[in-house]
């Protein structure tokens, strides 16, 4: 008979050695500066301490990363897509203002920023116009140690970089799209974004992340593939940055991100992340107010059915007085999807006059569907405003039987109650073409 003391060691090896797998397939660059440099080599050293972690981690227990030990992914090869794989990604503002990766690897022929006015730098790590201070921000943010932040860096080679002056204000979003060619096989990749807005300068950054042949549907792909993203972004003084994140991977994809923020006095960071995609999906966000009067709006929405899990977990460290979190985030369940949000937001005793309010709901539309949620406070300043709350709900009969007395069909009516539900998020992206196509995503998920 095998002990349990031995089926617990047997999995804990091969989580370890599932992530030494992983890193053994990424080289880094020794090209990127000193700083990235040292960076990467910290990077290694922190992975070989860790495994990928499991459900005995208090911050995965509620999400299983059993499926990424058991596929045996291999690093997706540069691979060339046609401009249709663009077609469900496009946006009529952002024709000239685009950054298109796929598998993490720049793809110049299917990107376009010739419509950004001059000093701004919009490109990938090899550009010719790269600001040389890049190596000062370029994996420098906190929380660089959890373990796919570090795989990420581990394997840093290029990256998506917008370098907005001082003082510049850009009317133009600015798209960066993340597309992943599935193939034959397993395949996994590490995309990797910088934003570093200037004191004073403000941008709009849409971020998407699909599959080269999906839709807005996140059809599944050929094979499952590994998604491992990293975003940092900078605000200097009084700079402002509006983020529109969008994750629609293929349905049997795994989605892992890290996007990570530090805001200086006075500066303003948004960000309206929805998801639908990926068989299972986690996001990180990080924020860190390094300034005095920083303002921080965060809006989430994830519209999920079948047996998908979208697990998002936020954290806003507050160090300065005046400081504003508004936090919104809402899900939406069939099915037996399964949704999870995290969402912390930390007051230190020199953070007096804090005013924070963090809010989750969520719509659960069958028996099946589940959702775990942790809102935070963790308050040791003596001077704030701070709120939180967390509702779970189903359709209101009420709501359905007065919709229907007055000629709506069963359907018609349940649609138009969940576009009620996640229109208060969507309403909140930077573009109506956008919004449009995201409300349509959300309705086909959910209809039954």
């Amino acid at each position: 008979m095998i002990s349990e003391t031995f089926v617990k060691s047997s999995a804990a090896d091969k989580r370890v050695a599932k992530l030494q797998e992983l890193l053994a397939q990424v080289s880094g660059s020794s090209e990127l500066g000193a700083n990235v440099a040292q960076s990467q080599s910290r990077a290694r050293a922190i992975l070989s301490e860790l495994a990928i972690p499991s459900t005995k981690d208090e911050e995965w227990r509620f999400t299983d990363l059993s499926a990424l030990v058991d596929i045996n992914f291999q690093l997706a090869a540069p691979a060339a897509v046609d401009v249709f794989a663009l077609a469900d990604s496009e946006l009529a503002e952002t024709a000239n203002s685009r950054l298109v990766f796929v598998n993490g690897i720049y793809a110049p022929e299917l990107s376009s920023v010739t419509g950004l006015p001059a000093g701004v730098y919009v490109g990938n790590l090899a550009g010719s116009n790269l600001p040389p201070e890049i190596s000062t921000y370029l994996a420098q943010q906190q929380g660089s140690e959890e373990v796919f932040t570090a795989l990420n860096t581990a394997g840093l080679t290029d990256a998506a970089v917008v370098w907005v002056p001082a003082n510049t204000i850009i009317e133009t979003p600015i798209q960066m799209v993340f597309l992943t060619a599935a193939g034959a096989t397993p395949v996994w990749s590490q995309p990797r974004a910088m934003v570093v807005a200037q004191r004073g300068s403000a941008c709009t950054i849409i971020e998407e992340y699909a599959a080269a042949r999906g839709t807005w549907c996140a059809q599944e792909a050929t094979s499952p593939y590994f998604t491992n993203a990293v975003t940092e972004i900078w605000l200097a003084e009084n700079a402002q940055v509006k983020h529109d994140r969008i994750q629609r991977e293929a349905t049997n994809a795994i989605h892992i991100s890290k996007t990570a923020v530090s805001q200086a006095k006075d500066s303003r960071y948004t960000c309206t992340a929805v998801t639908s995609g990926a068989k299972l999906s986690r996001h990180n966000l990080e924020i860190f107010q390094t300034g005095e009067g920083t303002e921080t709006v965060l809006n989430g929405l994830a519209g999920i059915s079948n047996s998908q899990l979208a697990d998002a977990h936020s954290s806003v460290i507050l160090n300065h007085p005046n400081g504003i979190v508004r936090q919104l985030h809402k899900c939406i369940a069939e099915g037996n999807a399964h949704a999870v949000f995290n969402g912390k937001i930390f007051v230190a005793k020199a953070a007096q006059l804090t005013d924070a309010s963090q809010l989750n709901r969520n719509l659960l539309l069958s028996r099946k569907a589940k959702v775990d949620v942790k809102p935070q406070l963790e308050i040791i300043a003596d001077n704030v405003k701070c709120t939180h709350g967390a509702t779970v709900s189903q359709l209101e009969a009420n709501e359905m039987f007065y919709l229907q007395s007055r000629g709506l069909d069963p359907a018609t009516s349940r649609n138009l109650l969940i576009d009620g539900f996640a229109g208060e998020i969507i309403a909140q992206l930077s573009l109506p073409a956008l919004g449009a196509k995201l409300s349509r995503c959300i309705a086909c998920r959910t209809d039954m």
